[in-house]
């Protein structure tokens, strides 16, 4: 397998004007990163050696070749509509769809793929009350999403934002692992675990496939629950339909002021 295996293409606007020929241009640039020849694309595309060149040269390109062209090579292609977290479209967008912040200014929407999880990042996780109580007392060690990062690394810090009534943040788990299966095996696997009726469950995964799963450990109930309208005052926090990646100052109050969090 070439060098680009395993690796994520994302593919953007550019604010540069560019001609026809660009597209094509990077797509040879990235074959020879691999080290491999337009005969070998070729065998990998089932296509002719003649159709990688003239890809190459440039010209219109589709997006589904150069998809195929990308994977060839070992890689995933990833498009991605990237917003500033204050457009106007944003509030309807995140009204509809489970979405999250890519960093503290912008907001990540995935086009092809599933979102890859940043790096070093801990999550705010909204759970109604009735969960959340069974997570904090440790019964509950599964939580289940619509959509999720998969690619989130075990060891990833989940904070517990409890949804009305409550309002509040009210404690801190470790995401062991993320499981994407699908929705009739998470029902099999964790029906125990989850402490969802069957009826609910039906109904938040419907029209879905698959499902995530997310396994907690080490979960730690805060000494004092934060209520939401300390954390809109301090740190300008907003509760997330799904789940949001964590601002640095809330990751900082929340994760490293041992007077916060019991031990």
């Amino acid at each position: 397998m070439g060098k680009l295996a395993g690796k994520v293409i994302e593919a953007s606007a550019s604010t540069e004007p560019r001609d026809e020929h660009a597209a094509g241009v990077d797509l040879r640039r990235l074959r020879l990163l691999s080290g491999l020849t337009q005969a070998e694309m070729a065998v990998r595309m089932n296509v002719q050696q003649a159709a990688v060149s003239k890809l190459e040269k440039g010209g219109e390109v589709h997006l589904s070749t150069i998809k195929r062209y990308v994977e060839a090579l070992g890689a995933s292609l990833r498009v991605d509509a990237v917003f500033p977290s204050d457009a106007r479209l944003v509030l309807r967008v995140k009204e509809t769809f489970d979405i999250e912040y890519g960093n503290d200014d912008q907001l990540v929407f995935p086009l092809l793929a599933d979102e890859p999880f940043r790096p070093q990042r801990d999550v705010v996780l909204s759970i109604r009350p009735q969960y959340s109580e069974k997570i904090l007392e440790g019964r509950k060690t599964v939580e289940l999403r619509r959509r999720f990062p998969v690619s989130a690394p075990g060891g990833t810090m989940a904070y517990i934002y409890s949804t009305s009534p409550i309002r509040a943040m009210v404690g801190i788990a470790e995401i062991k692992d993320v499981l994407k299966l699908p929705v009739q095996q998470i029902w099999s696997e964790f029906e125990d675990t989850a402490f969802i009726e069957r009826n609910d469950f039906d109904s938040y995964f419907q029209g879905l496939e698959f499902g995530f799963a997310l396994l907690f450990e080490d979960v730690k109930p805060f000494s004092r629950p934060v209520p939401l309208t300390e954390l809109r005052e301090k740190f300008g926090f907003e509760p997330p339909q799904s789940f949001l990646y964590a601002s640095r100052d809330l990751r900082k109050a929340l994760r490293d002021e041992a007077t916060v969090v019991s031990h």
